[in-house]
């Protein structure tokens, strides 16, 4: 492995009403605070708010093509939605190596989201197992 604890990769995506109709479409996810501004417009947050698994795809769009060994596995995420991400929002994901097995090719990296005002909207961790 050509990388050491420490080492971060990041990515910035803005979220669009494309991008969440998009999501919406591949993942199935119909639901109304994702699509619906009248409805997103009686909730708690005023407005319509971006799909938690969206950025959930971003972290991985950070592991699978950001990090510089593109040979990986994915075997866990944990993920702690902690604010909404809002339309015209700007995420920053970044992965950042906390652990390398010395006996398997085993990483586990710190996984966090976060938008243009630097507040974490998604925390967790992912382990990956690099291929040959």
């Amino acid at each position: 492995m050509n990388f050491k604890v420490g080492d971060t990769f990041s990515k910035d995506r803005e979220i669009t009403d494309e991008l969440i109709r998009r999501f919406a479409e591949v993942s199935g996810d119909y639901n109304p605070i994702h699509l619906d501004e009248e409805f997103a417009k009686t909730t708690r947050f005023g407005q319509r708010i971006a799909h938690g698994m969206l950025g959930g795809a971003f972290i991985s769009g950070v592991l699978g093509y950001e990090l510089n060994v593109r040979k990986i596995v994915y075997l866990n995420q944990t993920m702690k939605f902690v604010a909404p991400v809002f339309i015209g929002d700007t995420i920053t994901t970044t992965a950042k190596i906390i652990n390398i097995r010395e006996d398997k090719p085993i990483v586990t990296i710190e996984t966090v989201c976060v938008n243009q005002t630097g507040e974490t909207v998604i925390k967790g961790e992912a382990v990956l197992m690099m291929l040959d």
